[in-house]
């Protein structure tokens, strides 16, 4: 053996030394795998680079985790939605949030409606978000496309927030869902303001939950009746709000974290959104809620994004 190391050029104890630090990172590299597994468990479309921030491994980087578990398998597929959800009525109403400032829970709420394939038929989901905290107030799941289901959404959403909701904008589509008598009543009796938008980019907070619950759970669970789709939606609501990290939260929050820590922030000192959209349908947003961190004012782009 020792003229085998000489040819290496290679000690005998650099050699074990190697061999023992391989061994050491592939029980890492194993225990790692194992919270990996347990992320995607209950958030089985969260992409690799969530899961690092999530885990923050010391002994390993983000670029080398991303490769490694690419390698082993652990790469999420993007998937397509294509059925249409909305049938726009001819009831109007102007889109109120274009270039306002928001810097509170119960400002803003968006709501939209989207479906899901399930056993030979077509299922529908609604969401609704309050676009700031990111928190989803209200969700329903139904067998159709009528009102009731929207409805069942709102009650749930209204009966979560405060008494006090006369500064909330309910944002959506153009959906006749939305200009439905019961549904506006709902609203106009919490003095609750309607705004619409025109196109998809108007809602794109609602839009943006609609593909984040589909894709990155349903859509990875063995959904197989109408009732396991309604628990399954109960449980990725829950994940979503309470145990999935947020991009643009601060500090990588979850949105009821974050909207739990709001209360003891000053006006002043709270991440400021500036949303509004243009002629030609893009939104751009200034969401500087990195600013969190430094407290800065935010500074709005100039270059056209769309919401996350």
């Amino acid at each position: 053996m020792e003229e085998l190391y000489q040819v290496a050029g290679v000690s005998r104890q650099a050699y074990h030394q190697h061999r023992q630090k391989e061994t050491n990172r592939q029980i890492l590299l194993l225990e790692l795998e194992e919270q990996v597994k347990l992320i995607r468990a209950e958030h089985p479309g969260c992409g690799l680079e969530k899961i690092y921030r999530s885990l923050r491994p010391a002994w390993i980087g983000r670029d080398r985790f991303i490769s490694t578990f690419q390698s082993l398998g652990y790469g999420v597929v993007k998937r397509k939605n294509f059925q249409r959800t909305t049938i726009p009525t001819h009831i109007r109403f102007p889109n109120l949030i274009s270039g306002m400032l928001v810097y509170a829970a119960d400002v803003v709420w968006q709501t939209d409606i989207t479906y899901f394939y399930c056993n030979g038929r077509f299922y529908y989901l609604v969401f609704i978000i309050d676009i700031y905290t990111k928190v989803i107030k209200g969700y329903a799941v139904s067998d159709h496309m009528r009102a009731e289901a929207n409805i069942s959404a709102l009650k749930m959403a209204l009966k979560s927030s405060g008494t006090d909701l006369s500064k909330l904008i309910h944002h959506s589509d153009r959906g006749s869902q939305y200009v439905d008598l019961q549904y506006q009543k709902l609203l106009k009796d919490r003095d609750i303001k309607i705004s619409m938008g025109i196109c998809a980019q108007d809602n794109a907070y609602a839009e943006r939950i609609n593909g984040t619950i589909k894709n990155e759970y349903l859509k990875l669970w063995n959904i197989t009746s109408f009732r396991q789709l309604q628990k399954e939606v109960r449980r990725a609501v829950y994940h979503y709000n309470n145990k999935r990290i947020h991009n643009h939260l601060p500090n990588d929050m979850k949105p009821i974290q974050f909207q739990r820590e709001l209360v003891s922030l000053s006006d002043q000192d709270r991440p400021k959104v500036i949303v509004y959209a243009e002629g030609n349908c893009k939104i751009r947003e200034a969401s500087n809620l990195s600013d969190f961190r430094s407290r800065k004012e935010p500074q709005v782009h100039d270059c056209p994004i769309v919401i996350c």
